[in-house]
């Protein structure tokens, strides 16, 4: 597997201070049979997905990961974003690149936590751009709904205050193994701080979005949780599953796995999962 980083510029937009991404690129040996485009979550960035991107270059797969706006080595300010779209914006943007780089290969979307929110919502304008897609512990509801205060307070403060910070994540709930907890607190490109009013509020919104719009997604859809994810609901993942239109859907609720199952001490079975969901989906005729 080789690995390396190349700039995306996204165009021009309104009230935006930076639009330099960073993308990262993994790519198998000889000729990939797909690609895959990943979405990572809120606060992290590409870069933690090096094992992800193994396993998947293993299996033939090109894999193309942006740090979005405000994350990891990309433009903006940590915890903050203007508009939840400017994350839409950059996925769209790695569309274009991947599709320039590899004409008629078929494209597949995963996407985990945030990022599963941000697929679940480029898939309401761009789903035939893939032939399928996997959410991992997609943020759809939270572990603990907040309550109408908390929002309305959110979101008084994003118009106000957007930059104050009003939450911050619980690190111990990433994953049971320690190892990778201490390593996420080590991370220079992890964002430790609190998320912004105007993330929390845009996010909350996004979410509703995705619920609301659910029943317009239709292409095969892959949706995996841990059962104790204490940070996004598993019951979010149940409600994608119930809601949308796809009629080839698969749901996996791993028993005991927090929040991040790709780095907990079972992650070479739901990565095997995964990849068997990719591969019983890629028909190279078929490249959207």
């Amino acid at each position: 597997m080789s690995a390396d980083n190349e700039p995306l510029t996204l165009p021009a937009w309104q009230g935006g201070d930076g639009s330099n991404l960073n993308v990262t690129r993994w790519l198998p040996q000889g000729d990939p049979k797909a690609v895959v485009l990943l979405a990572h979550g809120y606060a992290e960035h590409a870069g933690r997905y090096g094992h992800v991107a193994a396993r998947l270059t293993a299996a033939g797969y090109a894999v193309y990961a942006v740090d979005h706006w405000g994350h990891g080595k990309s433009s903006g300010t940590m915890g903050f974003v203007p508009a939840f779209s400017v994350y839409i914006d950059g996925m769209a943007a790695l569309i274009a690149r991947v599709r320039e780089a590899w004409p008629g290969k078929p494209r597949l979307l995963l996407g985990h936590s945030m990022g599963g929110l941000i697929a679940a919502l480029l898939l309401l304008g761009h789903q035939r751009d893939f032939a399928a897609a996997a959410l991992s512990g997609p943020a759809i509801l939270t572990a603990k709904p907040p309550s109408r205060l908390t929002i309305w307070i959110s979101r008084l403060l994003s118009r106000y205050f957007p930059r104050a910070g009003v939450m911050a994540l619980d690190p111990t709930g990433v994953s049971r193994d320690p190892a990778v907890v201490a390593a996420y607190l080590a991370d220079p490109f992890v964002h430790s701080g609190k998320m912004s009013a105007r993330l929390a509020a845009e996010m909350f919104d996004a979410m509703a979005t995705a619920r609301d719009r659910a029943p317009e997604i239709g292409l095969p859809l892959l949706l995996q949780h841990g059962a104790e994810d204490r940070l996004t609901a598993p019951a979010g993942s149940r409600f994608l599953f119930d809601h949308v239109a796809s009629t080839d859907k698969r749901l996996e609720i791993y028993a005991g796995l927090f929040h991040e199952i790709y780095n907990e001490p079972e992650r070479d079975a739901v990565l095997d999962d995964l990849i068997g969901w990719f591969d019983a989906h890629v028909k190279v005729e078929d490249a959207p």
